[in-house]
C-alpha cells in the first residue's frame, strides 16, 4: 500500500500539480527533488547555495518523518547543483554532517549550468529503506580502497535486502585526481571497471543491474554519444537493464568526462525478473542490450522514455508539448507489459532541454503531472542543455512498485 507525503507548511510549486513530495511503498521511500521554494513557489535565498542546501536537507527530513522514517534510513542521496568543485565538496560535507553516523548512504552529484527556476542552486532527492522488521533486513555499507575518493560518511555501495545502490562510479582515482583527463573513451572503460568492482563489494555483479544512469560530456549528437555508449553496452548481456543517458556540459571536477550510478537486484535473490520492449517501440541508432523496462519482484524500472521512432528519428522535433505527450504514452505502454499503470508509479525524473525558466519547465510539467491521478508520484525536473539526439527535448524515467 502506498503512503504519500506533503508535510504541513511544505513548499509548493507555482502551479497546481498532482505530484506529492514523497511516496512510501513497503520498505522503500522516494522523495521528489527538493528545492528552496516557499508556499507560493518562489525561490527563497536566491543564489545562496549554503542556505538553500540547509533548507532542502530539512525538507527531505520532514518528508521522511512524515512517512515514519528518518535521515538514518537514507540509502541514496542525489544532488543536482549549480556550482564548481568547491561547491560540490561543500554539498558533500553538508550531507555527511546531516546523515547520522549509523548510516553511510551512497551519493550522486551532478553539476549543471542552471536548475528549474532563476536563483535555484540545488535540487536534492533521496531514497530511503525502512523495513518494518529491521532485524530481518541487514544493511551492508561497503567502501573500497581502490575506488574513487569519497568522503568517509558515504559508501561506494549499499545493499539493503535484495537491492543494491551505488555511488557515482568514474575515472576518479582513490587519491581524488582524474585518470585519463578529457578522454571520454578511456574514462568510459575505467568507469565500467569501477562499476564492476563496486558491485563486487556487496556480492553483486554487472549482470544484476536493474537501472543505470550515466552522465557524459556531450553536445547532443548521436556521433558524440555512440562510441562511449557501445563501450558501456559491451559490459551487459541481452536482455539488459533499463538505461538513462544524459549529456551534460561539464562536471564540477575539471577533466572528468563521465560518471554512472546504478540500482541492482542482488544475484542470490529468487525474485522474478521480467523485461519489456513493446511491439514497434522506439529504438536507438546503435544496437544496445538495454530494455525499456524491467521488473524485479514488485519493483519496475523504466529507462528514459522519449519521442523517437523505431529508426531513432525524432518525432515532433523541438516541440516540448508533443514530445512530452509521446514520452508519457510510451511510459504507459512499457508499464502495461507488466500489468501496471501510472497509478503504480512512485518516482518520476524528467530531463528536459531548457534553462532556469518557469516557462520551459511548465510546458512539460503540467502535461506530466496531469497524466497522474492525485495523489501522484514524487517528481524531479532537471533542465539540461541538450539530450542524446539533436531536437530531442525531453526524456522521462519512472520507478513503479506493484503493491503485491
Amino acid at each position: 500500500m502506498k503512503h504519500h507525503s506533503w508535510p504541513e507548511n511544505h513548499w509548493h510549486w507555482p502551479v497546481e500539480l498532482n505530484h506529492q513530495h514523497g511516496v512510501r511503498c513497503g520498505d522503500l521511500i522516494f522523495t521528489g527533488g527538493q528545492a528552496d521554494l516557499n508556499q507560493t513557489g518562489e525561490v527563497v535565498n536566491s543564489d545562496a547555495l549554503d542556505l538553500q542546501s540547509a533548507n532542502v536537507i530539512r525538507f527531505v527530513e520532514n518528508i521522511l518523518l512524515d512517512l515514519d522514517a528518518s535521515l538514518a534510513n537514507i540509502v541514496r542521496w542525489v544532488a543536482y547543483f549549480v556550482g564548481d568543485e568547491k561547491d560540490e565538496a561543500h554539498i558533500l560535507s553538508l550531507l555527511d554532517k546531516a546523515t547520522p553516523d549509523t548510516c553511510k548512504p551512497t551519493v550522486t552529484t551532478i553539476c549543471l549550468p542552471a536548475l528549474c527556476y532563476p536563483g535555484m542552486r540545488i535540487e536534492l532527492e533521496a531514497v530511503a529503506f525502512c523495513p518494518e522488521d529491521i532485524s530481518s533486513q541487514k544493511m551492508q555499507y561497503a567502501r573500497g580502497d581502490n575506488l574513487p575518493a569519497l568522503p568517509d560518511g558515504f559508501s561506494h555501495a549499499v545493499r539493503c535486502g535484495d537491492l543494491v545502490f551505488t555511488s557515482d562510479c568514474s575515472a576518479i582515482s582513490p587519491q581524488g585526481d582524474v585518470q585519463m583527463p578529457d578522454d571520454l573513451t578511456a574514462q568510459t572503460t575505467l568507469m565500467m571497471n569501477c562499476l564492476g568492482n563496486t558491485l563486487a563489494l556487496v556480492d553483486a555483479s554487472i549482470d544484476d543491474v536493474l537501472k543505470l544512469n550515466v552522465f557524459y560530456l556531450g553536445d547532443g549528437t548521436a556521433a558524440n554519444w555512440s562510441e562511449p555508449a557501445l563501450i558501456r553496452a559491451s559490459h551487459f548481456k541481452d536482455p539488459g537493464p533499463a538505461a538513462t543517458g544524459i549529456s551534460v556540459q561539464g562536471f564540477a571536477i575539471p577533466g572528468l568526462m563521465t560518471k554512472i550510478a546504478v540500482t541492482a537486484g542482488a544475484g542470490v535473490s529468487k525474485k522474478p525478473r521480467d523485461y519489456s520492449w513493446p511491439e514497434n517501440h522506439w529504438d536507438w541508432t546503435e544496437k544496445l542490450p538495454y530494455k525499456h523496462g524491467n521488473r524485479f519482484g514488485n519493483i519496475i524500472h523504466l529507462g528514459g522514455q522519449v519521442a523517437l521512432d523505431q529508426n531513432a528519428e525524432v518525432l515532433h522535433p523541438d516541440n516540448m508539448v508533443e514530445q512530452t505527450r509521446i514520452a508519457m504514452h510510451n511510459i504507459k505502454l512499457v508499464l502495461a507489459e507488466f500489468g501496471a499503470t501510472l497509478d503504480e508509479v512512485v518516482k518520476v525524473t524528467t530531463f528536459y532541454q531548457g534553462s532556469a525558466s518557469a516557462e520551459a519547465l511548465h510546458k512539460n510539467l503540467l502535461i506530466r503531472s496531469g497524466s497522474y491521478n492525485k495523489p501522484g508520484p514524487a517528481t524531479s525536473g532537471i533542465p539540461v542543455t541538450s539530450l542524446v539526439y539533436e531536437s530531442m527535448v525531453i526524456e522521462i524515467e519512472v520507478i513503479a512498485i506493484i503493491d503485491n
